[in-house]
């Protein structure tokens, strides 16, 4: 028989267990509004816990997919990186290229140069133009640089080239001056590798350290023009005989990608592979026509700007009254020209002579007066010429007493005359 604890938790289920099935009735046909309201409610009181863990654990799951994520970026701009050197150039390598094939005037085939998985001899090279592009043997291959070796065979789709490292490679060059001529091979083992040397050169001809060696176009395999190398020392020398030369060469068969194979070479390519001294004649040429146009161009603004700073200083003038000289007391007397004296016509109202005052000098021209009168004839009045202006200068002090010009005193004046 079951006891009383146990009687009173079978009780308790079975209270909970209806307590939570008319929940579960109420939740189920109760509107949605009132659901959902009881659904948010209890995920902000009873739920609150359990809803922070699922959003702490949704956040962990997205970090670690970032992660990965933001790992693989990582990789493959590594990757990117490391190739960028290489892809550059490459990039720079196919410039020279397509500008060297602008500057050839034969024509060409262009051919890159495929490695095979095992290792290869370096004296030959393996390209991926043949009969079919047009190239036959003996045609020669060039590098932007210069002259990379020739066709040895050729098939279908490929073919084989001896470079300038295979002992039986041979060239007739000359110096780019022109005061030497020899047979460019490659040197042998024991005097180092990677090296050619310019042989048969007359003991009478010295040739300079840095001097560019070119094909000649003798024999009429390699056309005229293809730098070959640069001369770098003296190999050996027989006393009135000839001097070997060793050269350094112009193009590095192991590092060419991409060529060109001259199918009918003609002519003379020197301008097809300018030297260096040529490439910096050209780069101070053309900085020189820089600095001349930029010279030329200061030169008109600094002539603008002068001519619009004399036009404003000449618009100023012009609107500015000039101050004039301030005149000196003298000079301005001087020139004051002075007003003429009035004729007097005697009888006319002349004023009275005055009582005691010395008689007047008879005027120049007049008459002399009638004997026992008083009275003498009237002068006319334009017998005396109009006074002249004093010339400039000082004015003139006033005459002496018994000068010419004053009258001595008691001596009949003009008016005493007429009087």
């Amino acid at each position: 028989m079951a006891s009383a604890s146990e009687r009173s938790y079978t009780r308790r289920d079975t209270v909970l267990f209806c307590v939570c099935l008319g929940l579960s009735l109420v939740g189920l046909f109760a509107p949605a509004a009132l659901g959902l309201s009881v659904a948010a409610a209890l995920r902000q009181s009873v739920l609150a816990p359990l809803v922070w863990l699922q959003v702490r654990a949704e956040e962990g799951k997205t970090s670690r997919v970032r992660l990965r994520a933001i790992t693989a970026e990582r990789d493959s701009a590594s990757y990117l990186a490391q190739g960028l050197p290489s892809l550059l150039a490459e990039n720079e390598r196919l410039r020279q290229l397509l500008g060297l094939s602008h500057r050839l005037s034969s024509p060409y085939v262009a051919a890159e140069v495929l490695h095979q998985p095992q290792a290869t001899d370096g004296r030959t090279l393996l390209l991926s133009a043949g009969s079919r592009d047009g190239v036959a043997a003996f045609d020669p291959v060039v590098a932007p640089e210069g002259l990379i070796g020739v066709v040895l065979s050729a098939a279908p789709r490929t073919s084989i080239v001896m470079t300038w490292a295979h002992p039986e490679f041979r060239v007739s060059a000359f110096t780019v001056s022109g005061n030497a001529a020899g047979v460019v091979a490659p040197s042998p083992s024991g005097a180092g590798e990677g090296a050619l040397e310019f042989r048969g050169v007359p003991y009478r001809d010295s040739v300079s350290v840095g001097t560019l060696v070119l094909s000649s176009g003798l024999g009429g395999v390699y056309p005229k023009g293809i730098p070959v190398g640069t001369v770098t020392g003296i190999v050996s020398e027989q006393a009135g005989w000839e001097r070997v030369y060793r050269l350094l060469p112009a193009a590095n068969p192991g590092s060419a990608a991409h060529v060109l194979v001259l199918t009918s070479p003609n002519g003379d390519l020197a301008r097809a592979f300018p030297s260096d001294s040529a490439l910096a004649a050209q780069r101070r040429d053309s900085l020189e026509r820089i600095r001349v146009a930029d010279s030329v161009a200061q030169a008109a603004r600094e002539a603008r700007a002068q001519r619009a700073e004399s036009l404003a200083a000449t618009r100023r003038d012009t609107t500015r009254a000039r101050p004039r000289p301030p005149l000196r007391p003298d000079s301005a007397a001087a020139r004051r020209p002075a007003a003429p004296a009035p004729a007097t016509v005697p009888g006319a109202g002349a004023p009275p002579p005055t009582a005691g005052a010395p008689p007047a000098a008879p005027a120049t021209g007049a008459p002399p007066a009638a004997s026992g009168t008083g009275v003498s004839p009237a002068a006319p009045a334009t017998s005396a010429p109009p006074p002249k202006a004093p010339p400039a200068g000082p004015p003139s002090k006033a005459p002496a007493v018994g000068s010419p010009l004053q009258p001595a005193a008691g001596a009949p004046t003009q008016k005493d005359t007429a009087r």
